[in-house]
């Protein structure tokens, strides 16, 4: 726990301290417990809302209202991460170059979801976009977890041969 704990603080090296322009919107500011139970409040926040989204297809609310619902989850639950290690640091993370393509993905895959489910009202469409973005919400948290891209494209290439 405490390398976690070390980590999130920024004891670890392939992060620049923010100076100059930039105001500090660190998160050590906040305590671990403070920043423990924001990340966990509004990670639940953003399951609640893609449940709500579930339960409006159950209820027949169609699903656009499934869609905005789904996809305001997965941005809460993105924001969560912020109280973890800090707006700045979090932004400076999802785009390195180790991720920002699919950090790129991401925000599309949410804008065009959006996008169908608000101005299109098309729900085929709506659909596709939806299993897209879940798609790139998988492929992005694995770049967080070493290794793991490279073990699910070895396991899908196996599967292919």
């Amino acid at each position: 726990m405490d390398k976690l704990k070390r980590f999130l603080n920024g004891d670890d090296r392939d992060d620049d301290s923010s100076t100059g322009i930039i105001p500090n919107l660190d998160a050590t500011s906040l305590s671990w417990s403070t920043r423990i139970t924001g990340f966990i409040v509004c990670f639940i926040i953003g399951i609640i809302l893609s449940l709500f989204g579930s339960l409006s297809l159950f209820l027949h609310k169609g699903l656009s209202l499934f869609a905005i619902f789904y996809t305001t989850g997965n941005i809460v639950s993105l924001l969560s991460t912020c109280f973890l290690m800090g707006p700045v640091k979090q932004l400076k993370r999802m785009f390195a170059p180790t991720r920002v393509i699919s950090t790129v993905l991401v925000i599309v895959m949410i804008g065009v979801t959006l996008f169908a489910a608000i101005y299109l009202k098309n729900a085929p469409l709506c659909l596709l976009f939806l299993i897209l973005q879940w798609l790139a919400m998988v492929w992005y948290s694995l770049s967080y977890i070493p290794y793991a891209r490279d073990a699910v494209k070895k396991t899908f290439e196996s599967c292919i041969a």
